[in-house]
C-alpha cells in the first residue's frame, strides 16, 4: 500500500511539472491572442528554437549555462518582436486565416532552418543543468530534481508576470490594449507597440518553456510538438484568461500522468483532447470564464 502511494505521489509530481510546461506554452498562446486576436501556430517551434539557441551558446560557444539561458531567451524575445514588425503586422485587418497561415508558415521555416544543421536534426542533446539526474526526497517520496526545478521556475515566472502586469506601465498598457484597443489608443497607448510587446513576450515565454522541458525530455527537433497539448490548455482556460491557461495546463498534465498510470499504454496521449471536447460541450466559453462567472455570483 505504501509503495503504491509513493508511486502515485511521484506520478502526481511528474504530471504537475509537465502541466507547468503546458501552462507556460498556453500562457504564450493566450497572451498573444488577448492582445492581437491572433492564434499563433508557431509557439512550438519558438520553444524548440529557443532551446537550441541556448544549447548552441552553451556547448558551441562555451558560454556559462546561466548566461546562455539569459541571452537565448532575450534573443527569442527580439525574434518575436522582429517577426511582428516585419511580417505579422501585415496580417492586421485581414481574415483570421491569414494570420494562422502566416504563423504556421513561419514555424515551418524555423523548423526547416534547424534541420539544416545535421547535429540538431539527427541527435538528442541535454543541457548540463546541475540538478539533472538528481533525486530529492520529500518525506518518504523520492522525486526527480528537474521536476521540482520546473515547478519552482513556473512559480517564479508566474509571480514575475503578475508583478509586470500590475505594477509596470508597459504591463498596464498591455492589459488596457487587451481589454479594449480603441479606448486604450484614446488614452495614449500605442496599440502597435503593445502588439509588438505581446509577440515578444509570447516568444520569450515559449523559450522559457523550452528551457524547462530540456532537462526532462532532452533538446531535439520534435520537442515543440508539446504545443499541441498546450493549445487545449489555452482553450480550456477560455483563450482570454492567463491564470486560467496556467491552471488548465497543470490540470491536463496531472490528468495525463494519472491516465498513464491507471489506463492502458497510449491512452494518456488522447486525454488532453478528450477533456477538451468534454469541457467545450459543458463550458463553451472556457473553464476560466466559468470560474470567473461563479466567483462574481459568490461575490454578489
Amino acid at each position: 500500500m505504501l509503495r503504491r502511494m509513493i508511486t502515485f505521489m511521484q506520478v502526481l509530481v511528474s504530471g504537475f511539472a509537465t502541466g507547468c510546461i503546458y501552462g507556460l506554452v498556453a500562457l504564450s498562446f493566450v497572451l498573444i491572442y488577448k492582445a492581437t486576436e491572433t492564434v499563433s501556430f508557431m509557439q512550438g517551434e519558438l520553444l524548440m528554437v529557443g532551446a537550441f539557441a541556448v544549447l548552441a551558446l552553451n556547448v558551441g560557444a562555451g558560454w556559462p549555462l546561466w548566461l546562455a539561458a539569459l541571452c537565448g531567451v532575450a534573443g527569442m524575445v527580439v525574434l518575436g518582436a522582429v517577426l511582428e514588425r516585419s511580417v505579422l503586422r501585415r496580417a492586421i485587418g485581414q481574415p483570421h486565416l491569414t494570420a494562422v497561415l502566416l504563423t504556421f508558415g513561419l514555424g515551418m521555416m524555423m523548423r526547416g532552418s534547424v534541420t539544416t544543421v545535421p547535429a540538431a536534426s539527427h541527435s538528442m542533446h541535454r543541457l548540463p543543468f546541475p540538478f539533472a539526474g538528481e533525486t530529492l526526497t520529500v518525506g518518504p517520496v523520492p522525486v526527480a530534481a528537474e521536476h521540482v526545478a520546473v515547478i519552482v521556475a513556473t512559480v517564479l515566472l508566474a509571480a514575475a508576470l503578475t508583478l509586470f502586469f500590475r505594477h509596470t506601465r508597459a504591463g498596464l498598457a498591455l492589459r488596457a490594449c487587451s481589454e479594449n484597443p480603441r479606448i486604450a489608443s484614446l488614452m495614449g497607448v500605442s496599440v502597435s507597440r503593445m502588439h509588438t510587446l505581446a509577440w515578444a513576450l509570447g516568444a520569450g515565454l515559449a523559450a522559457c518553456a523550452g528551457l524547462m522541458l530540456a532537462p526532462v525530455t532532452f533538446v531535439h527537433l520534435n520537442m515543440g510538438l508539446i504545443a499541441l497539448k498546450a493549445f487545449p490548455a489555452a482553450v480550456l482556460g477560455g483563450m482570454t484568461s492567463l491564470p486560467g491557461a496556467l491552471i488548465a495546463g497543470i490540470f491536463l498534465g496531472i490528468a495525463e500522468a494519472i491516465a498513464g498510470l491507471m489506463l492502458p499504454e497510449g491512452v494518456k496521449d488522447i486525454v488532453p483532447y478528450a477533456l477538451l471536447m468534454i469541457a467545450l460541450l459543458l463550458f463553451p466559453s472556457g473553464i476560466g470564464a466559468a470560474f470567473a462567472r461563479g466567483g462574481a455570483r459568490l461575490a454578489r
